[in-house]
């Protein structure tokens, strides 16, 4: 007669030896898959480039050590200040 013990025993190694299946990694999809899904994907947004006042800016910020809301408050006054400054010598003024 077997006992309730050895029975459980032998249901808890059959169950660990076939769990590993389930465990196990799948091949990965092949590129022939894989491109069709890209092209249906939205683009991602390209970067801007950045203007000459902006990394002027960044610098600054970067020499002062601002970091999080105080540097982004700095940049966003350095680059209206820069742009104020760069209208008035791009628009000449005609005074008749």
């Amino acid at each position: 007669m077997k006992t309730i013990s050895s029975l459980a025993t032998a249901t808890a190694v059959a169950s660990l030896l076939l769990m590993g299946g389930a465990f196990a990694q799948t091949a990965a999809p092949a590129a022939k898959e894989a491109a069709p899904a890209a092209t249906t994907a939205k683009p991602a947004k390209e970067a801007k480039p950045r203007s000459a006042a902006s990394l002027d800016c960044s610098k600054q910020a970067d020499e002062k050590g601002l970091k999080g809301k105080e540097r982004k408050k700095f940049r966003k006054a350095c680059i209206k200040e820069a742009g104020d400054k760069a209208a008035p010598a791009a628009a000449p003024a005609t005074k008749q």
